[in-house]
Parts: structure tokens; C-alpha cells; sequence
């Protein structure tokens, strides 16, 4: 079976899930308030390496731009935010339609890691060299380090 990363088309697949997310959030009155003291130019491209190391592919985030632990500490620290966590989800369902992942586990498997990563490993804090979390068909299969 291949993995989460492969099913989802890979590294093409995977940045045109992270410019559909992108756009949408920052057309969202919400969430783009995330976004309003600038973000970093290749932001879709880093966010594609991101998740493609997180569902199981190469780690090129982790060897290109930096730890877990530190893209925690860019996300987390400002206290709970429900709301925004909610729209993020949203806006990541919308994007996942707008990329073409419209039916079947993928999507699924997809929604359930976003929504994960959004609500539970995004909000805290991780000692420095972290890994990032692994998620399979199965969900979690590592924890940070």
C-alpha cells in the first residue's frame, strides 16, 4: 500500500493542497489574521515539505528549514484559539475539494491529520530537535521526540 504521501500525488500533489489551503485562508476574516504580519515568501512550498515529511515523505523540511519544535514555536504561544482552529479545518476541507482530493480514504485520512496537527501538536511547546510527527492510513505513528 503506499503511503499517505504517495496516494496524495507526492510532492505535486501536496503543493497544490498547500496554495488551495493558502488561498483560502487568507480570504477567510478569521484565519488570515494569522497571516497579517507577513509570512515567508515560499510559505505554500514550505508547507507542502511539511506535510509531505509528516505523511511520509522525504525529509526535506526538516533538513531545508528546521525542526518540529520550531514550527511549534512559530504557531503556538498565543493561548487557545478555538475559533480560528475551527475556520483552519474548514478552510483545509474547502482546499482539499479545491485540489481534486474529493472522496475516499485519502481525503479522510487527509482531514483527520490536519485537523490533528491544527488542535493538538500545533498548540504547545517541544524541547529543541523535535521530529516531526508521522501520520500513516492509521493516524499518529510517531510522537515528537
Amino acid at each position: 500500500m503506499p503511503s499517505v504521501y504517495e496516494a496524495a500525488g507526492s510532492t505535486e500533489g501536496l503543493v497544490r493542497l498547500a496554495a488551495a489551503w493558502h488561498a483560502r485562508v487568507l480570504a477567510d476574516e478569521v484565519v488570515s489574521h494569522a497571516f497579517s504580519h507577513g509570512y515567508h515568501p515560499e510559505h505554500t512550498g514550505r508547507l507542502a515539505a511539511y506535510w509531505a515529511e509528516a505523511l511520509g515523505g522525504p525529509p526535506a523540511y526538516s533538513s531545508e528549514y528546521g525542526t518540529e519544535a520550531e514550527v511549534v514555536g512559530m504557531h503556538s504561544g498565543n493561548g487557545p484559539h478555538e475559533e480560528m482552529d475551527r475556520r483552519a479545518i474548514a478552510c483545509f476541507d474547502a482546499a482539499l475539494t479545491d485540489a481534486g482530493f474529493t472522496t475516499g480514504p485519502l481525503r479522510q485520512v487527509l482531514h483527520d491529520y490536519f485537523a490533528w496537527a491544527t488542535t493538538t501538536t500545533m498548540t504547545g511547546h517541544l524541547p529543541a530537535g523535535a521530529s516531526i510527527p508521522r501520520w500513516s492510513w492509521d493516524g499518529l505513528e510517531t510522537r515528537h521526540d
